[in-house]
């Protein structure tokens, strides 16, 4: 294991020490699992945090926020504190210490975008897996660890059981807390990770205050390339903003997949160089915004040489994430999706359409806490979708199963309301998620559709469908 010491982390996290200046013999770490000698690393921290670490024996704390007299605390129990204003520096530091200690010799990739991250990372390790890697990757049905604003990662890595021979990392391609924008997190991650490929899946509005055009979202994504001194970098030939990217890695092999490539989407199926590799019939899904994540995933596999056949295995077989065009129940079909983005929401509602044979049914849950532009953009872009179909929406606020964090406001609801009213799209809003599901299940007969949308307000909605005995 590569020691250091406080002084030198305070250093690497542009800090300010306060206590002593120790050895750091453990890992980095979450509080709850914190063990003697281990780096604490959490965004605020207030007395009971501190109380809590230094009975766990932690080298120190590091945090951009110590509370009430968290700082005072920790003096008089002697536990070094780290306080910087960028608590996205230690956790890169973190990160690429993790990697150069406990998985130096690995094959290293990176997946960043707007969407498709989720899917074409867990694919990708898919793959892997099946061709023989003990492979790791920080993708789960939440995405909950994509964002490597916290010490997960580096903490997953170093307690990985056996040797791992590969990482296969999604990267957020842009981040932000406590109303800061940490510019440059792309970049900044990639680097600490070093990979030797890097994938991109497109470029589109989402994180509405971090990045507020096209060309930010752009800048900030390519930023995974700026100093790449990997072998490869894997590009969406259909995404323009992407397509373009080719030329920010001068020394790499660029491999693009999509129309027109080497690795593209036709009749029967997915193509390298004219070969069918999966016909469509072996597809986990169908969906259009999906089959570019399976040319993403298959493109990095034809990268790495693996053969046709276990990579046609892996797809085949392969499970998708949860809320990723998930059949929840076929009588009446209900369809749950993460779409939380405009182009998420557009591409969503047309896949579902290609299933709908009655009455079609969406039941939306606004954007909470993330304010009025993104709610504005989402509205649209559902009035857009569904103004020349028929079509019963329910919008909700979900306050019934969502926390402070995701909390409504009423201006966001207002104008994801205003937004329809004013495209002529008539809409029934309930405050709560139970009471809009209840509403249009009983409504929906067996042949019908109905799409779930949205982001943490109908996260819940399996389990709610479940506790009203609905699946």
């Amino acid at each position: 294991m590569k020691e250091f010491n406080t002084a030198y982390l305070a250093v690497k996290s542009e800090g300010k020490l306060i206590g002593e200046n120790i050895a750091i013999n453990g890992i980095f770490n979450i509080l709850k699992d914190a063990r003697e000698g281990d780096v604490v690393v959490r965004h605020w921290i207030d007395e009971v945090g501190i109380k809590m670490a230094s009975e766990k024996g932690a080298s120190c704390v590091v945090t951009q926020d110590a509370r009430g007299n968290s700082v005072e605390l920790a003096k008089e129990v002697g536990l070094p504190l780290i306080l910087t204003e960028k608590i996205e520096l230690v956790n890169a530091f973190a990160l690429k210490w993790a990697i150069d200690t406990f998985a130096h010799d690995t094959i290293r990739i990176v997946v960043t975008g707007t969407n498709g991250k989720s899917t074409t990372t867990h694919m990708i390790h898919k793959i892997l897996l099946e061709a023989g890697f003990n492979a790791h990757t920080n993708t789960d049905s939440e995405s909950e660890f994509n964002t490597l604003i916290d010490p997960m990662v580096a903490k997953q890595i170093a307690e990985f059981q056996g040797k791992l021979d590969a990482l296969v990392l999604e990267v957020s391609e842009v981040q932000g807390w406590d109303d800061r924008n940490m510019v440059g997190h792309a970049h900044r991650m990639t680097r600490a990770i070093q990979p030797h490929i890097v994938v991109l899946t497109n470029v589109s509005l989402d994180h509405i205050g971090l990045v507020n055009s096209l060309e930010d979202a752009s800048k900030e994504i390519s930023g995974s390339l700026r100093g790449f001194d990997g072998k490869q970098v894997i590009l969406n030939h259909d995404d323009p903003l992407i397509r373009e990217m080719g030329q920010l890695v001068p020394n790499a092999e660029v491999l693009f997949y999509g129309s027109g490539t080497n690795v593209e989407f036709k009749e029967g199926g997915i193509y390298y160089q004219e070969q069918l590799i999966i016909p469509t019939k072996d597809f986990p899904f169908q969906s259009p915004h999906f089959i570019q994540n399976i040319l993403a995933a298959v493109a990095t596999g034809v990268a790495l040489k693996i053969d046709f056949k276990t990579i046609k295995k892996a797809v085949k077989s392969y499970e998708a994430l949860k809320r990723r065009f998930n059949i929840l129940r076929h009588n009446p079909l209900i369809i749950d999706d993460f779409a939380h983005n405009p182009d998420g929401i557009r591409a969503t509602i047309q896949s579902a359409l290609e299933l709908v044979s009655g009455n079609f049914y969406i039941v939306c849950a606004i954007r909470g806490s993330r304010g009025n532009s993104i709610n504005q953009l989402n509205a649209q872009a559902i009035a857009d979708s569904v103004k020349k179909i028929n079509c019963n929406l329910t919008v909700t606020s979900s306050e019934d199963v969502v926390d402070d964090a995701n909390w409504v406001m009423p201006p966001e609801k207002k104008i994801f309301i205003d937004v329809l009213q004013k495209e002529g799209i008539n809409c029934t809003c309930y405050n709560t998620l139970t009471k809009a599901l209840k509403k249009t299940l009983k409504r929906a007969n067996d042949k019908d559709t109905i799409l779930l949308i949205g982001a943490q307000g109908m996260d819940p909605a399996y389990n709610v469908l479940k506790d009203l005995k609905y699946i």
